[in-house]
């Protein structure tokens, strides 16, 4: 068996929809049948042939060649099995996705990893807005799983995170860790806006310092922890890979106080 394999024939002329092609959905689908499945967005009709050769046969194994910022909804609601995607995504990648693994070689658009319980995403470019977080309405953005960034991500990162992990290793957007429920949130680089804010609990480490940092979260001064250096080293030998801190001794700061104030912020020393 050969891992199903979409060729991308030529840039699509609207936004696609590719929610139908994981893993659990196409497992009984022939090659023909899955080529005949509708991913159009707009009154004009699209379907899986019109726009990828279709080749393979393992569904549990799938791999876009060639990818588009109009490729939406890649992995939404994965349960297991492998996704990879040469080249960029749009919105909503790996949304709601609750076990297996998305791949993503480029960038990925708004939304990815989106209220995710489980699974893991890794994003080779950037991430746009709310990376991991809840769409407007919803009350809980990502609640299990793990997410890599080797890129930077927009604003809102890690917005209402209740559980899991986040690692971006570039610089965020403005407000990171907005309205955090717990979970762990990692940014390498400079953190934009007021990282943190509203946030109940949880842990956020902005190991590039911050722009600016709310009044309601208090500096609790340095801290060695021995929890720094196991949280180092358990992610350096799991899926998330080596982080931008070590374990040294952090500046800690607890907030935010506006709010339920469990939160914790870790920032360089200097």
């Amino acid at each position: 068996m050969s891992g199903l394999t979409f060729r991308k024939k030529a840039e699509p002329e609207q936004r696609l929809d590719l929610s139908v092609l994981t893993p659990e959905r196409l497992a009984k689908l022939s090659a023909r049948e899955i080529a005949t499945l509708p991913i159009g967005t707009t009154k004009v009709a699209v379907s899986v042939g019109d726009v990828f050769d279709v080749s393979g046969d393992d569904a549990s194994d799938i791999r876009f060649e060639g990818g588009s910022e109009r490729f939406d909804r890649i992995g939404e609601a994965l349960e297991g099995g492998a996704i990879t995607v040469e080249g960029d995504v749009g919105t909503r990648c790996g949304r709601v996705m609750r076990g297996g693994r998305i791949t993503v070689t480029g960038s990925a658009g708004s939304y990815a990893g989106s209220s995710m319980s489980g699974g893991f995403l890794s994003i080779a470019g950037d991430a746009g807005e709310r990376l991991g977080g809840a769409l407007d309405g919803e009350t809980v953005g990502m609640s299990g799983g793990a997410i890599r960034v080797a890129g930077n991500a927009g604003a809102r990162a890690g917005d209402r995170l209740r559980r899991g992990t986040i690692a971006v290793m570039g610089d965020a957007g403005a407000d990171a860790g907005s309205r955090m429920i717990a979970g762990t949130l990692i940014v390498g680089g400079r953190a934009a806006g007021t990282p943190g804010r509203l946030m109940k609990r949880g842990t956020l480490f902005l190991c590039g310092g911050a722009e600016h940092l709310s009044p309601t979260f208090l500096d609790n001064g340095v801290a060695d922890l021995l929890i720094l250096r196991i949280m180092a080293k358990a992610f350096a030998e799991g899926e998330i890979g080596a982080v931008p801190f070590t374990g040294n001794p952090m500046r800690r700061l607890g907030g935010d106080t506006a709010v339920l104030g469990r939160g914790e912020i870790f920032l360089p020393l200097g």
